[in-house]
């Protein structure tokens, strides 16, 4: 325990700024980043798919919220199933996990640079993209606090682009008599759920920022109050906005084949939406907002993956330098550092072979925290188990066990080649694990809650009023 007081993130967040931190992760103009390919995937059905997935995201945002009742600390996926099911299943939870969480940074910069290129041609995107990263970095080893401020200007500046988007969207649809109808958006084809269900699976990717949120549970005031609450708001909130403007954009904007779509909508479909119902200017504008979102998500992705690294290398999973604190700005320096080499990639990957790659690990990981819900609170050790009441049973079993089978039945849908990719990556952490375990015959470290983490019968009997208050 020691080494862990050393290394503790100060708490600075309130569940406003965990929100809005949670909100801009997901960056609500990622619809138009997944516009052009989700559409394609779903022949057109972009607003089901997102349906879908609020629903399959729901049932999961509800078991992180009682994971992080349990285990208010940084790690996300990693602690949860660490905890629930051993050292080994965690390091490989946190392992896939790690294969999204390092790709969202990479994609928003990457989002960035094919964005300001198209106002300015003659500049190569990968400068964009590189002089995105550094200014990501620097914001980062300053502080999360910096961080929630910029995203909070992030936020708003990215749903005044929304509500003004989705005006000229709806004028746009009434003057066209060939706009399809009010609920055809929401209907999923002829091809019936298997394209929406690709789709939802894709778009996955977009509700990371409740996952967000619960890495930084040690740096929330009141982290068993204010993160769950944080995690809901921001699932339901966030989802909403998806649909909406997702559903304004099918109104507005409609191809009898998206599988000719250009290749400038599949890129950028933002600034080809945004031209076609308020023109050029419009567009330039949208542009310029979509490169502050991008800024915003990529420095709150960089937050949460940073956090998710100290965690695991305050463990020793990972090596030990990954788990310090800058002495002057106790913040993961050496992490954030890392997460912007990697992002590096972005230079040479393609918008779509990052979505894919993000949902896969991103599922594995929501369906293991699933799981652990299950296993902590219906299957604790012996010296804490109660009596199994019928809320018990539906809350801590019947709920996560459906959001466990939706987020089996995403995964289902994704592409062979994701598969092949994510199982590659996954074999890479089952060789480190067991290098760092020498073949298996030594312990993986794991962190001991034991004296400072309530029992989950002591969680239970809470009053609601001592456990808002709670710290």
């Amino acid at each position: 325990m020691s080494q862990r007081s050393r290394t503790t993130l100060p708490r600075s967040m309130g569940v406003t700024g965990l929100t809005l931190f949670g909100i801009s992760y997901m960056a609500i103009g990622t619809v138009f980043t997944t516009y052009g390919i989700v559409n394609q995937l779903t022949e057109g059905h972009l607003v089901a798919s997102y349906v879908v997935a609020l629903v399959v995201m729901l049932f999961t945002a509800s078991s992180y919220s009682a994971m992080v009742r349990r285990y208010p600390v940084a790690g996300s996926a990693y602690t949860y199933a660490q905890q629930s099911f051993g050292g080994g299943v965690g390091f490989l939870t946190g392992w896939i996990l790690l294969l999204d969480y390092l790709f969202i940074p990479m994609i928003n910069f990457l989002i960035l640079g094919l964005y300001a290129n198209t106002q300015f041609p003659a500049v190569p995107v990968w400068v964009f993209t590189l002089g995105a990263i550094i200014v990501a970095l620097i914001l980062n080893v300053l502080g999360i606090s910096l961080v929630s401020k910029v995203n909070t200007a992030v936020v708003l500046i990215s749903f005044a682009a929304v509500v003004v988007f989705a005006f000229f969207a709806i004028k746009t649809a009434i003057g066209d008599p060939n706009a399809p109808g009010v609920f055809e958006p929401f209907l999923p084809g002829s091809a019936q759920f298997n394209p929406v269900l690709t789709g939802a699976a894709v778009l996955s990717l977009s509700f990371l920022g409740f996952d967000a949120v619960s890495t930084l549970s040690e740096e929330a005031k009141r982290p068993r109050r204010d993160i769950p609450i944080a995690i809901m708001v921001t699932t339901v909130v966030g989802g909403l906005l998806f649909i909406a403007v997702a559903w304004v954009g099918a109104l507005a904007y409609h191809l009898p084949d998206w599988s000719a779509a250009p290749q400038a909508l599949l890129d950028a479909a933002g600034a080809v939406l945004f031209d076609h119902v308020g023109g050029p200017i419009l567009g330039g504008a949208f542009v310029f907002i979509t490169v502050i979102g991008c800024l915003g998500a990529g420095l709150a992705g960089q937050a949460a993956v940073s956090r998710i690294l100290f965690s695991m290398g305050r463990d020793g999973i990972l090596p030990r330098p990954l788990g310090g604190l800058s002495k002057k700005y106790g913040t993961p320096v050496v992490a954030t550092a890392l997460v912007s080499v990697v992002a590096l990639a972005g230079l040479f990957v393609t918008l779509s072979q990052a979505a894919f790659m993000i949902s896969f690990g991103a599922l594995l990981a929501f369906a293991m925290v699933n799981l652990s819900v299950i296993r902590t609170y219906l299957f604790p050790p012996r010296r804490e188990r109660t009596a199994l009441t019928a809320g018990r049973l539906v809350r801590y079993g019947i709920v996560p066990a459906i959001g466990f089978v939706l987020t089996l039945w995403l995964l289902s849908s994704l592409e062979g080649v994701t598969w092949i990719i994510g199982g590659a990556w996954a074999l890479v952490g089952v060789v480190i694990l067991a290098v760092k375990t020498r073949m298996f015959r030594r312990p993986v470290p794991k962190l001991d809650f034991s004296e400072v983490e309530p029992t989950t019968e002591a969680i239970d009997q809470l009053p609601r009023e001592s456990f808002l208050g709670q710290k």
